[in-house]
């Protein structure tokens, strides 16, 4: 099972290693930035379909996103 805490801050790490904002991260993904924030805090996930923008996004493949700390 996803803990989307884990996750959250994985999102986070990512962005941050990237040097991207939520806002760059937001408009790659064609979400608004509280989507973005709200995967940060663990508040909820992105959609499935979205993945593949997003793991492109960060630089990584989308089995990165899923890995631990």
């Amino acid at each position: 099972m996803l803990d989307i805490k884990n996750f959250g801050q994985r999102l986070s790490h990512l962005r941050h290693m990237a040097h991207l904002k939520q806002q760059d991260v937001a408009e790659k993904c064609f979400v608004s930035v509280q989507a973005v924030s709200k995967w940060e805090r663990g508040q909820s996930c992105p959609d499935l379909l979205i993945l593949d923008d997003l793991a492109a996004a960060l630089g990584v493949e989308i089995k990165n996103l899923f890995e631990e700390n």
